[in-house]
């Protein structure tokens, strides 16, 4: 096959969009094409391309770097070009060396799991060592860390292709789906709604088919919503679960990272990779107690998990504060879980109502709101610290950064100066509200959860993710926008953010403009295994989850792979050590 990628010495170790991204993916266009055939020996499409169906392609024949190209060639269509969707902020130059070293690895050695080859984008919170990790801020702008993240670690490990870095709300805060660095993401569905955030970047990416799955980061709802949005697969595990070592926090004590994917399958493939225990995890030194670590529920692989009979016999506690008229929830959401009520009824689950008092909720929502200033001020300038010299060391420094030309005058100004100013003004760990409403709340709000599930005998807790579809983009005014209305708190992410237990959201279907929405699992500690099969029950039996039409396919994502007619000499085994098994610098 002949390629015309430029080789990385001339071209730098990573591209920005706002410099050479397009030209790079321009220039890194190679032919897909195979000799003529003599027989034809299965069919690959793009769109909606799962793990398991990318390495069935790989057996027929397809390469890891024929499938960068396919997605280069999606970014650069529709992310760069096009509806312009900008969820991609960089791309890794080096990523078709990469790819087709991980394909002669393949020919030679075999993968090394089911995540060879398999391309990822990561939110540009995940530390990386050959591209830059900005947190969103333009404050950040070219920062290079020494080393990977810890997850960022196990996934290079496992094979996986690191394709870019995605876009972010400014250090994780808001959920507006933009950042000081670049913009405003898209919604794919709808080109004047937000993607939400702050894993907006991720969130779009992965509904647009730019990669297989992604990793975000969630806070407050930072994956969960983004995945509503956008009718995604996510995962929020369990507190102390997935290392956070490596990502920059926002509110430690409440932070995680997991996979956002488009099935079931491929987050709970995805997840099993994730799931090694760090002792340097710093979730594990935060101020707020954790759940019993339970070191026999850490699976490797939870695929096996995936029953679609998984539904039948289980008790599902649909959550009525967050369903129905004066909730705040939008009326055609509502009308669409109780549909979904009916569907998993008729699979074999009892739906136990469950109501929780306002004042509880309340209780809830305060333990995420108190932490925010004091943890912010701690971790973020603990990673600051990390930093090159060029770079803030303290929240004031970012503060003065992002208040000051050029950033202030660009046309993407910071918009997170006032939460600063609240981190830059704490008093730390002694402030009363922290103590109180955070410190001495939690485990109330995590023990009051897990009696409800014990005294109810409930597998989980069920409610939509977020009470509306996605919301009109920042100064955009879309009239066909139903703003809900109610009186009750609707903050239906805290139930994970505030407790520590695990949530798994699920497509469960489209409105009547389109959009999708999802379902939340809300489980005990390390019990993704039941959540992740109640999720795939329903998600086998109701196949909610479709792309954008928005963004069709392109010319060439259909490949018709044939019989092979040449196979690598084992003599390319020399090769592979080139840069393939690449290990954390420092």
């Amino acid at each position: 096959m002949t390629s015309l990628t430029p080789t990385t010495e001339s071209y730098p170790m990573f591209v920005n969009r706002f410099s050479s991204k397009a030209a790079f993916v321009a220039a890194s266009t190679l032919s897909i094409g195979l000799s003529a055939p003599a027989a034809i020996a299965f069919s690959f499409n793009l769109q909606e391309a799962t793990i398991s169906g990318i390495n069935q392609a790989f057996n027929e024949g397809l390469t890891s770097e024929q499938l960068v190209q396919l997605y280069l060639n999606r970014i650069s269509t529709y992310d760069d070009a096009g509806p312009r969707i900008n969820s991609v902020l960089t791309i890794n130059s080096d990523v078709l060396n990469i790819a087709r070293q991980l394909d002669i690895e393949r020919k030679t050695t075999g993968p090394r799991s089911p995540l060879h080859g398999i391309p990822i984008l990561l939110k540009d919170n995940h530390d990386t060592f050959d591209m830059p990790t900005t947190g969103g801020s333009a404050a950040l702008g070219g920062s290079q860390p020494t080393d990977d993240a810890f997850a960022v670690q196990l996934l290079r490990n496992a094979g996986a292709i690191l394709l870019g870095k995605a876009e972010m709300d400014e250090f994780a805060i808001s959920g507006g789906g933009y950042s000081s660095i670049g913009g405003a993401t898209i919604n794919p569905y709808r080109l004047n709604r937000t993607s939400a955030g702050s894993s907006g970047g991720t969130g779009a990416a992965i509904a647009a088919n730019f990669a297989v799955f992604g990793m975000g980061s969630d806070t407050g709802g930072s994956i969960r919503t983004p995945c509503s949005f956008q009718g995604l697969v996510c995962i929020r595990p369990t507190r102390g679960l997935v290392s956070l070592e490596g990502v920059i926090p926002f509110v430690l004590s409440r932070d995680a990272i997991g996979p956002m994917a488009r099935t079931v399958e491929d987050a709970a493939l995805a997840l099993g990779t994730l799931a090694v225990y760090d002792p340097n995890n710093p979730t594990l030194f935060t101020p707020i107690e954790e759940p019993p670590v339970q070191l026999d529920k850490f699976y490797s692989d939870y695929t096996q998990f995936l029953d679609p009979n998984a539904l039948n016999g289980a008790r599902i506690g649909i959550v009525r504060n967050y369903v129905g008229p004066g909730n705040g929830v939008d009326p055609e959401i509502t009308a669409l879980v109780e549909s979904a009520l009916t569907t998993m009824r008729g699979l074999g689950a009892t739906i136990v109502d469950v109501t929780f008092e306002n004042s509880f909720l309340t209780t809830m929502s305060r333990t995420y709101g108190a932490a925010i200033p004091v943890e912010q001020k701690v971790y973020l300038e603990e990673y600051l610290a990390t930093l090159d010299p060029q770079y803030p060391k303290t929240v004031a420094d970012l503060i003065s950064v992002l208040n000051s030309p050029p950033i202030s005058t660009s046309s993407t100004p910071s918009t997170i100066l006032n939460t600063l100013r609240g981190a830059a003004a704490s008093t730390g760990f002694t402030d009363p509200l922290y103590v109180t409403r955070s410190i001495n709340a939690t485990p109330i709000v995590r023990g009051t959860l897990l009696n409800t599930l014990d005294s109810l005998d409930l597998d989980t807790f069920l409610f939509p993710t977020v009470n509306t579809f996605a919301r009109p983009l920042a100064g955009v005014s879309d009239p066909t926008f139903v703003s809900p209305s109610g009186s009750a708190p609707v903050r239906q992410v805290e139930f994970a953010s505030s407790s520590g237990l695990p949530d798994i959201t699920v497509p469960a279907g489209f409105g009547s403009q389109g959009l999708p929405f999802t379902l939340s699992f809300t489980g005990r500690p390390y019990d993704e295994s039941r959540l992740l099969g109640l999720a795939y029950s329903f998600e086998q039996a109701t196949r909610f989850r479709r792309p954008s039409p928005l963004l069709p396919a392109l010319t060439g994502e259909t490949i018709t792979i044939p019989e092979p007619s040449v196979v690598f000499g084992l003599g390319t085994l020399a090769i592979v050590s080139f840069t393939l098994r690449k290990t954390r610098k420092g």
